[in-house]
C-alpha cells in the first residue's frame, strides 16, 4: 500500500487546488484524499501514485508534512471497539499519528466488523 501523507495547509480558499495542481503538473495522481480544518490551519490526508515525487512537490511548496505506512485493520462495530484496537496498535507501533476511516461508501459493516485505515510510522507486527 502507498505511503500516506498528512500535509498542513493554510485554511483558505484555493490552497487545496494549489496543492493538487502542483502534484498534477509533476504527473502525480492523488489516489485518496480527505481534508479537515479549523481556524487558520487545515490538513490534507492523502495517498498518491508516486511517493517520491509527492515528497519533492511538498518540499518545494514549503508545506509541513509527515508520512507513514498505511495499515488497514478490522474494528469491531460496537462501543469501545476503536479503543480496543487503538490500544493494541499503540502497544505494537507506538504513537498513531492518524486514524482515518475513509468515507462511508468505502467502509461497510461485514459481520459486525468495520474496516479502518491507520497511518503509522511502522506497522510491523500489528495484525
Amino acid at each position: 500500500m502507498e505511503r500516506q501523507f498528512v500535509v498542513q495547509l493554510d485554511n483558505r480558499p484555493g490552497e487545496l487546488a494549489h496543492l493538487a495542481r502542483a502534484l498534477g503538473a509533476r504527473g502525480v495522481n492523488i489516489t485518496h484524499i480527505s481534508c479537515a480544518g479549523t481556524g487558520k490551519i487545515a490538513c490534507a490526508f492523502m495517498t498518491t501514485s508516486q511517493d517520491e515525487d509527492t515528497r519533492d512537490v511538498l518540499c518545494g511548496l514549503g508545506h509541513d508534512f509527515f508520512e507513514g505506512k498505511t495499515i488497514v485493520l478490522d474494528v469491531p462495530d460496537r462501543p469501545g471497539g476503536l479503543a480496543d484496537v487503538a490500544e493494541k496498535l499503540a502497544n505494537v507501533c507506538g504513537e498513531q499519528r492518524l486514524v482515518h476511516p475513509g468515507n462511508a461508501r468505502e467502509l461497510e459493516a461485514v459481520e459486525g466488523e468495520l474496516t479502518d485505515a491507520f497511518g503509522v510510522d511502522d506497522g510491523a507486527g500489528v495484525v
